[in-house]
């Protein structure tokens, strides 16, 4: 009889491990109380970059020069609400030692490159596989663009970091980044465009067609929250849920910013933070950014031109799940967009604008867990960060191996669930 594996999450990366798992055979439940895809789900909000570049954790050399600004500045690119401070210093110190020296950027780079160096690739296969191949566009390009060298020259240490692990960009002067981007304000003048990124033109239509076809393999889709697990002479033998129990034989958490609960009824102990991210959507708006899109790194915000319509996102906040929006934030984010492409300003205003708030699992050193637990029958694979969507079929791939005990097709040492340990666990 086929092992019962039930993945706990149906966003990005359960929906692919859904897929991968039953290709290897098992008999796989996928469980989430929302809607694949759904506007709740931290997938469906992202500015749907495929970026192999993201390989920098969060912090930066000196980041802790920077906190005061983060709260006194409740609409900056990233903001700390005051109130919270005291709940995630321990997740700060966590993030501002991670990335103390170049050395520590460069040591995590060298663990997540791996992880995201096939990202477009994967994902378009996984779209075409759904039969949805027009939904990832593989071989788009990213374009980071400056006002001039000199402020591509600030980022020295990241973009160098970048260099050392194999990631490779082109540098654009202004006739080139006018080429690509005619409608973009004529102020930038330089520009590095990473052609092995790609970007997803609709990531929660991405997530759902993943779904859909998880469904088609057999994958049966329960809609209950997880509760807990139940062991019988400590083997797992299910999953109890809001909607009863569920038998199993593995399971896979992999819920996001909700999996912390989970893991810590079976003894995982994990430093994890919502990244509370926004996003303005125009939908229906057909202008901006060209095929490639742009993160504009002097206003800290990413563009993309979705199938749905305009996107603009990039703002960080860090308030806990539960705190209210500040939707001033996504009003910031609408004047970076006028800013930027100001010759579409009159349409811009004139079109609808849809705000959006979601919640990204970011542990302090930007790097996922993906590995099994202290229940050696319980996998995870959760705090991707901004990296989810892009690294979802790897991490699946990865979960797969892990359950069928075969050897990962990329070193996981840098991923252990258990590495920080040494701090003691989360407080």
């Amino acid at each position: 009889m086929a092992q019962r594996v039930v993945v706990i999450g149906a966003g990005a990366v359960g929906a692919a491990i859904a897929v991968e798992t039953a290709k290897r055979g098992f008999e796989v439940t996928l469980l989430d109380p929302a809607e694949p895809g759904g506007d709740k789900a931290a997938s469906f909000g992202n500015a749907g970059w495929l970026s192999v570049q993201s390989v920098i954790p969060p912090a930066e050399p000196g980041v802790w020069k920077k906190i005061p600004g983060y709260l006194l500045d409740p609409l900056g690119p990233l903001a700390i609400r005051p109130l919270h401070l005291p709940l995630i210093a321990p997740w700060l110190l966590r993030y501002m030692t991670a990335a103390w020296t170049r050395e520590r950027v460069l040591a995590i780079a060298e663990i997540l490159r791996p992880l995201l160096v096939d990202a477009p690739r994967l994902n378009a296969e996984l779209a075409a596989e759904a039969g949805t191949p027009d939904l990832v566009a593989a071989s788009s390009g990213l374009m980071h663009v400056f006002r001039d060298r000199a402020q591509f020259e600030t980022e020295k240490t990241s973009w160098s970091v970048r260099g050392a692990v194999g990631v490779e960009w082109d540098e654009l002067g202004p006739h080139e980044i006018r080429d690509l981007q005619p409608d973009l304000d004529p102020r930038y003048r330089f520009a590095a465009l990473v052609r092995g990124g790609g970007f997803c033109r609709d990531p929660g239509g991405h997530v759902a067609s993943i779904v859909r076809l998880a469904e088609r393999m057999g994958v049966r889709r329960v809609a209950a929250r997880a509760l807990d697990f139940a062991f019988s002479a400590d083997r797992l033998c299910g999953v109890v849920t809001e909607a009863g129990a569920l038998p199993a034989t593995r399971a896979v958490i992999a819920a996001g910013v909700r999996s912390d609960p989970l893991a810590r009824w079976i003894g995982l102990s994990v430093p994890l933070e919502s990244e509370r991210g926004y996003h303005v959507h125009f939908p229906g708006l057909d202008i901006g950014p060209g095929a490639t899109p742009v993160m504009v790194h002097d206003r800290k915000v990413a563009i993309t031109r979705m199938a749905t319509g305009l996107r603009v996102a990039g703002q960080v906040e860090l308030a806990g799940t539960d705190a209210p929006a500040n939707w001033k934030r996504a009003e910031v984010l609408k004047t970076h967009l006028l800013a930027v492409f100001p010759g579409l300003a009159d349409r811009i205003r004139a079109a609808e604008a849809k705000p959006w708030l979601g919640h990204r699992p970011s542990t302090p050193d930007g790097r996922p867990v993906i590995g099994r637990s202290p229940r050696p029958d319980v996998l995870v694979a959760y705090g991707h960060g901004h990296i989810g969507l892009a690294s979802g079929p790897k991490t699946a791939r990865i979960v797969a191996d892990l359950l069928t005990d075969r050897t990962p097709e990329i070193p996981i040492a840098g991923f252990a669930p258990d590495r920080f340990r040494l701090f003691g666990g989360r407080s």
